[in-house]
């Protein structure tokens, strides 16, 4: 009598080589707002190719998608901002991947509505859901995009406020430009092809 030997729970016999993951909150009262910049690539990744992010998994809604050959994993953390590395780092260790493998999209105040900025790895900049993921892998060598929301429009705002605050009718184009923007990066991403990604879209700005 044979036996077949079961598969090897890995990223090789899943299939998938990358994950991408966007920051945010769930649920529709924070829909649009500056802090769900990261959901909103997913969703227009998920748009473009297809593929519906809405399995439960990973403490994530979740899709499947494949770039130039490459399978991919889509997240929405349902953990909230704060907690994200909870939601990333499950899935790194189910697929066995790599940080370098792992893009991370999120929200940066640094930035005008408009402009994103890629690197390859470093600190979390003050952003707390990229700040969790850090904390909880132990790593800081993960590709990340961040897609500018602006600064606070007085010194005396809250910063919590303004992050969960909507975007308004004059920001709609140049917030369409950097998620357009940050969608060909994740592409480029996946490629293999980060340095080519930033040369092209670094500090490049909206105009009309």
């Amino acid at each position: 009598m044979f036996f077949r030997k079961k598969a090897a729970k890995d990223s090789s016999a899943a299939g998938i080589q990358y994950i991408i993951c966007g920051l945010g909150n769930p649920g529709t009262k924070y829909e649009n707002t500056r802090h769900n910049c990261g959901f909103m690539v997913i969703d227009d990744l998920s748009k473009k190719y297809n593929s519906p992010v809405k399995k439960l998994k990973f403490k994530s809604l979740t899709g499947e998608i494949t770039i130039d050959g490459i399978k991919c994993l889509l997240m929405k953390p349902s953990t909230y901002m704060n907690k994200s590395g909870e939601a990333v780092t499950e899935a790194m260790r189910f697929y066995k991947t790599e940080p370098s493998k792992v893009i991370i999209l999120c929200d940066d105040i640094n930035f005008d509505v408009g402009v994103i900025r890629i690197r390859e790895k470093g600190s979390d900049g003050g952003q707390k859901g990229l700040k969790n993921i850090i904390m909880l892998s132990g790593k800081d060598d993960f590709p990340r995009i961040r897609i500018g929301i602006g600064a606070k429009p007085h010194p005396d705002y809250r910063l919590e406020d303004w992050v969960l605050s909507s975007f308004n009718k004059s920001e709609a184009a140049p917030l369409e430009f950097a998620l357009s923007n940050a969608l060909q990066a994740v592409e480029m991403l996946v490629k293999d092809d980060l340095i080519s990604a930033a040369n092209k879209f670094n500090g490049i700005k909206y105009e009309k």
